[in-house]
């Protein structure tokens, strides 16, 4: 069976990659004899559907260019909500292609209860994404409190104008923030 894994990480969290998760999904697939067809690694957070990996294994699904989808576990595939979620699933299946959690036994296309389950998970991925939110704000509360001030420094709008001049004349990020002595995260936000 041709399998294809997708595997994310945030990149808010500079401590994680995705290589634990890709070393037992693959182990996972050659006790299974399962092919692998391709991995789709995406370092963004599960709240945005505009990943790129995402977005590449959707338009791979469409023309069934591998027959299974296998993940980590629900919350790495997505937290953007229950709807969204199904959808996404749904898609899958409509594509003929049949999905599987690797930590999530019961989240697999085959299962009766596949459908509950999903809403469950889903929902309280949701609900991670919003605890992890609230816990971000309290912690900038208390350090605003001690006297510290969280949050990107504000930039010049002098700079960014500089910084959307130097990107349409076909500079990188990267060449952009050493160019302006900026961080290429914060050249990222502007363009």
């Amino acid at each position: 069976m041709k399998t294809a894994i997708y595997v994310r990480c945030s990149t808010k969290h500079h401590n994680q990659d995705v290589e634990n998760q890709l070393l037992q999904l693959k182990t996972f697939c050659e006790r299974q004899s399962w092919d692998v067809f391709k991995v789709y690694s995406d370092y963004e957070s599960g709240a945005s559907e505009n990943r790129t990996a995402f977005k590449a294994m959707f338009s791979d699904a469409s023309k069934h260019k591998f027959d299974q989808l296998l993940f980590w576990s629900l919350d790495r595939f997505s937290r953007e909500g229950v709807r969204e979620t199904i959808n996404h699933l749904q898609s899958l299946e409509s594509y003929g292609i049949t999905y599987k959690s690797y930590s999530e036994q019961y989240i697999d296309s085959s299962g009766i209860f596949k459908d509950v389950i999903i809403s469950i998970l889903a929902t309280l991925a949701k609900q991670e994404k919003v605890r992890l939110s609230e816990r971000v704000i309290a912690g900038l509360e208390k350090a605003k409190l001690k006297g510290r001030v969280g949050g990107r420094r504000k930039i010049d709008q002098t700079i960014v104008i500089k910084i959307k001049e130097l990107k349409t004349l076909g500079y990188s990020n990267r060449k952009i923030a050493k160019e302006l002595s900026i961080s290429n995260n914060t050249v990222g936000v502007y363009i």
